[in-house]
């Protein structure tokens, strides 16, 4: 109990949580992860955050960062650590209108910024359904992707520098604002992604863009994934890239939403196999002019462009949003997933990656695969289409760890056949440890576990997490 002691002091004992006052940390948001920390630590400034990682160092206590604790993958799992939380540093630092930064603590919630940016027709891109309670420490720490990929890029791409306690306690200060610096390893681009096993993020410099002065979100329905394709190409060459989202939600996923959510409804008069939520955005002003009937320039526009694909036969049915409930509307759907795929059934959750033109052979392949091994299972997809991103849902029969282990590995084979990754936005955390042994490159194991005992030679920063047991 002495390292307890140590804390207080650092901290406050109001700020070092111990045995039931832990509950609301030591599970997961899936309930799949549950341990016991044993203690739970909340700093307000890097100082302390430097102090409480130093002392736990000095004594070889393991230490666990938490941010908004929304991972899938058991990444904050802590049995007998001291947990991190990130919850006190919270504060927007500044905003700096004309470089298009903003300067943050890495626990500020992801909705609380794009709020913040907001009043200065300024926008964070990044997007999930879990914004409301995910913080910036942990989507750096995963580098999530969310649904905005496709014109904006993951979570790397939009933060230029960071603040990092590293495993001894010493602070790395990344905090750049520049566009263009050579000067040696990116370390910045090393942390984002390491899931907390490298340090623990403390601040952040992230890139802003200009607001959007309007957007045209719409439902589209095609005959084939192909053919949604096809049409993302003529959208992305006839609006100068203007798609933000495309977002594909076969007719199973539109069913389950139904019976899952109340008081939803249907996107179309009757049911298709593939369905798209599509966003267009334009910061032109001229395309936010209300013309005589009332709809903006870029939604006559995307009416028309629409009208064309469905003459064609490229597409068999769409609707476009005509006011902002409406468009809340579809994102709702979309952004629902998480929580319909998430039953007490038995489940395994996926979040491939592949080739886009490789995507309807992926899920053929599955499909068919899943029935062999383990005839009456079931399957639940939904994608963020734009960029390959595949969430793949699968329920067995039965709750069985060879079972389970049998069909990801099988899954792991035919993402690897197809030129795909097992891993697109959600971490390695727990749960794919051994789909890193059983696909990552050696060598490349090699040298992150080589960069792992360099930074942090007593294996004490959340251990046991992302690289496989060697």
């Amino acid at each position: 109990m002495d390292i307890i002691l140590i804390l207080n002091n650092i901290i406050g004992k109001k700020n070092v949580l111990l045995d039931t006052d832990c509950r609301p940390y030591s599970q997961d948001w899936t309930g799949k992860y549950i341990s016991t920390p044993l203690a739970v630590v909340k700093p307000a400034s890097t100082l302390e955050v430097s102090q409480v990682v130093r002392a736990c160092y000095e004594n070889e206590i393991v230490i666990v960062p938490i941010s908004g604790n929304t991972g899938l993958s058991g990444g904050t799992s802590a049995n007998n650590a001291v947990m991190l939380s990130l919850e006190r540093l919270n504060k927007i630092q500044k905003i700096k209108i004309q470089s298009r930064v903003a300067i943050v603590d890495a626990g500020v919630i992801l909705s609380n910024l794009h709020s913040a940016v907001e009043e200065f027709d300024l926008v964070f891109p990044l997007t999930f359904g879990a914004k409301g309670s995910s913080m910036i420490g942990g989507v750096l720490s995963t580098n999530a992707g969310g649904s905005n990929v496709l014109k904006y890029g993951n979570t790397r791409t939009l933060c230029m520098g960071l603040e990092v306690v590293l495993p001894d306690g010493r602070v790395l200060d990344l905090m750049s604002e520049l566009h263009k610096d050579n000067t040696g390893y990116d370390l910045k681009d090393l942390i984002i992604g390491a899931e907390g096993t490298l340090g623990i993020i403390t601040a952040a410099v992230l890139k802003l863009s200009p607001r959007p002065v309007v957007y045209t979100t719409a439902m589209i329905a095609t005959s084939s994934l192909g053919n949604a394709l096809k049409v993302l190409n003529i959208l992305q060459k006839k609006t100068g890239g203007g798609v933000e989202a495309f977002e594909y939600m076969p007719k199973n996923y539109i069913e389950t939403h139904l019976t899952k959510v109340p008081n939803s409804r249907p996107p179309f008069d009757k049911f298709y196999d593939v369905n798209i939520m599509l966003e267009i955005a334009s910061t032109t002003v001229s395309d936010s002019i209300l013309s005589i009937t009332g709809e903006s320039v870029l939604s006559e526009s995307i009416e028309e462009i629409l009208s064309q694909l469905l003459t064609s036969g490229e597409l068999l049915d769409a609707v476009i949003a005509q006011s902002e409930s409406q468009r809340i509307e579809m994102w709702e759907r979309r952004e629902a997933s998480a929580e319909i795929t998430i039953t007490n059934e038995p489940l395994i959750i996926t979040d491939v990656s592949v080739p886009l033109e490789k995507i309807t052979i992926f899920l053929k392949k599955m499909d068919t695969i899943i029935q062999q091994i383990d005839p009456g299972s079931r399957e639940l997809t939904v994608a963020h289409l734009g960029d390959g991103n595949i969430h793949y849902a699968i329920y067995p029969t039965k709750f069985d760890e060879v079972l389970f282990d049998r069909l990801t590995n099988r899954l792991e084979e035919v993402t690897h056949e197809l030129g795909g990754s097992f891993s697109a936005e959600h971490g390695i955390g727990l749960s794919k440890k051994k789909s890193m042994e059983r696909r990552k490159d050696p060598v490349a194991l090699e040298v992150m576990r080589s960069i792992k005992m360099g930074l942090d030679p007593k294996n004490l920063m959340n251990p046991g997490k992302v690289l496989p047991d060697p």
